[in-house]
């Protein structure tokens, strides 16, 4: 449990969590509920109830890697960084290039 010190660390002054810590518990949190590490956080934005953020994940490995196949998932934090809800909203091969 985090002490009251800590807490506050982790607030800005508008009593939302940081972007850094929005942005671990986007990752940390999706990947408990998927069983799968994610690769990368690609967007994070603030929102009026807390952030948003769309969180790349390897669905299936494949070899070579840049035929596996990734996911992007938009994952929604409320104002203290606790997940609310996510929906894939892409698939597409590592490899691919979006134009």
């Amino acid at each position: 449990m985090a002490t009251t010190e800590n807490n506050k660390s982790d607030h800005g002054g508008n009593g939302r969590v940081d972007v850094s810590t929005a942005m671990r518990n986007a990752a940390e949190q999706l990947a408990a509920l998927l069983q799968r590490e994610p690769d990368s956080v690609s967007s994070l934005n603030a929102t009026d109830d807390g952030w948003t953020a769309d969180v790349e994940v390897v669905e299936i490995e494949k070899i070579p890697d840049t035929m596996s196949v990734m996911a992007s998932y938009r994952v929604r934090l409320d104002g203290q960084g606790q997940l609310v809800g996510y929906e894939r909203i892409r698939r597409y091969s590592r490899g691919q290039v979006d134009r």
